[in-house]
């Protein structure tokens, strides 16, 4: 079965939502046994046709009756179509462009998800200095009342591996929001950094990056990331560094 949901899948990823619905069609006037005749020719493509190829052989293998299969299509091709339309996810990328692929730079999008915070906003960093722009919006985020939280990497001096405090210069900057660091690591991670260099607000959107909160990362360095807005994957981030809180694997600074 697993085989078929995998063609099934294959299919309305590939396919547009009519001609699964011209597919799902024939195949409920067929069974297994005929369904290679009577599906050619209903896409276009070598690579559709393909996957139509490797459903037919699918379902020749598992006891689901054409009706069946095509409700499992029908199924898939709206399930498809609301996740489509409950997540957009856009490239961001900062440094030299092409005129061949358009992109959100860097800054741009870590400003709108700063923006559009309400209640809530989770940055972390290795590093953060020089980024006027950014401190801005986090101070007029706090003043809306949004609570912040940045987690960043300690210094050499509190037993991470930066040169100076970036936490305590960033505590100066925005005071209104909490600053966490990486401090009492299990053994497994005892030599572990915090890399990680995302922002999410309310749940509802986050900036996942390469780049760090750094000025050269926000205009000069070659950096690439996504901005996903909606969908699962702002909540299971924002609930997983809300756990990294509760669980005091980070702490407040």
């Amino acid at each position: 079965m697993e085989k078929l949901l995998d063609a099934v899948a294959a299919v309305v990823c590939l396919v547009s939502p009519d001609k699964v619905n011209a597919i799902a069609s024939r195949i409920r006037k067929t069974d297994a046994r005929t369904a290679a005749s009577v599906l050619s020719g209903v896409v276009g493509t070598p690579i559709a046709s393909g996957v139509i190829g490797e459903l037919v052989d699918a379902w020749q293998s598992v006891p689901v009756s054409s009706d069946e299969l095509a409700s499992m299509l029908l199924a898939a091709r709206h399930a498809l179509a609301r996740a489509a339309l409950g997540q957009s996810t856009e490239l961001v990328w900062t440094g030299p462009t092409t005129p061949f692929v358009s992109a959100r730079r860097t800054e741009q999008a870590l400003l709108q998800v700063i923006n559009l915070a309400k209640t809530s906003l989770f940055i972390t960093s290795f590093v953060a200095y020089d980024v006027s722009s950014i401190v801005k919006a986090l101070n007029e985020a706090g003043a809306r009342g949004v609570l912040i939280s940045i987690l960043l990497e300690l210094s050499q001096e509190h037993g991470g591996s930066i040169s100076f405090d970036a936490i305590g210069k960033m505590k100066l900057l925005v005071p209104s929001a909490r600053l966490y660091a990486w401090r009492d690591k299990a053994e497994e991670f005892s030599d572990g950094r915090v890399h990680a260099k995302v922002a999410v607000a309310d749940g509802n959107i986050c900036f996942i990056t390469s780049a760090n909160l750094t000025g050269f990362a926000m205009e000069k360095n070659m950096e690439v990331g996504v901005l996903i807005s909606g969908g699962h994957i702002p909540r299971l981030l924002d609930e997983h560094l809300g756990s990294l809180v509760d669980t005091r694997v980070i702490s407040v600074m």
